[in-house]
């Protein structure tokens, strides 16, 4: 059971991936219509034993349409006429998913602008109305 290295402390199981092949209705020669070189491969995310908890839900989160209800992250590749190539290129997209969901994001601190800040969009503000105050009629 080969592993797929994700990062240095996570990597998933080959068994995990589930590889479908269909015809890709890409680009083709003459053997276009009997090749099957659309990859589709699915990964169950919710039942993985080789992802914490936390990457399982952001990886969720970054799947969007491509998750399934039952939580099976589905990626589809037909741009290269090579089945070979499709499943190179739909498990790197995996690898780089995955790799992006490992990633925590840091927590935003809500902050309040400064005195100094206030006093100058108050001045630009003041700054503006006095414009507009000079396109009004002329008067004698």
């Amino acid at each position: 059971m080969p592993r797929i290295p994700v990062t240095r402390s996570i990597s998933i199981d080959s068994e995990e991936l589930e590889e479908s092949f269909s015809r890709s209705s890409g680009p083709g020669g003459q053997s276009v219509n009997t090749t099957d070189s659309a990859v589709m491969l699915r990964f169950d995310v919710a039942n993985s034993p080789s992802l914490p908890q936390a990457v399982k839900a952001r990886l969720t989160a970054l799947g969007g349409s491509r998750m399934t209800r039952e939580g099976v992250l589905v990626l589809r590749s037909e741009g290269a006429r090579s089945q070979l190539l499709n499943r190179q290129e739909v498990r790197e997209r995996l690898i780089a998913l995955i790799g992006e969901a490992t990633i925590v994001p840091k927590k935003r601190r809500p902050t309040k602008p400064s005195k100094a800040a206030k006093a100058k969009r108050v001045e630009g503000k003041v700054k503006r109305g006095a414009i507009k105050t000079l396109r009004g009629r002329v008067t004698d």
